[in-house]
C-alpha cells in the first residue's frame, strides 16, 4: 500500500490549491483534499451549490511538485488516469487542477 505524503507536504498542497483554484475560478469558494492511500482525492466547494465537485485524484510521485493525473469522470464517479495538456501523465498539481477545471468549471477569471 502506498504511503501518503508527510503532514506538511499535506498541508502545502492544500493551500497551493486552494489559492491557485480561488483566484483562477471566482465560484469556487474552497478546494477539499483527502489523502488516502498515497493519493489526494480533490474537490471544489462552489459559491452557489451545495455539496463538493470532484476534480481528480492525484498519486504521491514522493515528491511535492509532480504527482500523476487521474480525472474524476462525472458520468461514472469512478477516477480515470489521464493525460495533462502537456501530453504528460504527471505534473504540478496546480496543471492537474487547471486542466480538470477547465472542464468542469466555468470560464477562468
Amino acid at each position: 500500500m502506498s504511503k501518503n505524503p508527510p503532514e506538511s507536504m499535506q498541508r502545502h498542497l492544500r493551500n497551493r490549491l486552494n489559492a491557485h483554484a480561488t483566484a483562477r475560478w471566482p465560484q469556487v469558494d474552497s478546494v477539499e483534499v483527502r489523502f488516502r492511500s498515497g493519493f489526494a482525492y480533490v474537490e471544489a466547494q462552489l459559491k452557489d451549490k451545495d455539496g463538493p465537485v470532484p476534480l481528480c485524484s492525484l498519486r504521491f510521485t514522493g515528491v511535492l511538485h509532480t504527482w500523476g493525473f487521474a480525472l474524476h469522470l462525472a458520468s461514472t464517479g469512478k477516477y480515470e488516469d489521464n493525460f495533462l495538456s502537456s501530453g504528460l501523465p504527471a505534473g504540478s498539481p496546480e496543471d492537474c487542477v487547471t486542466c480538470v477545471g477547465d472542464l468542469y468549471l466555468d470560464t477562468p477569471a
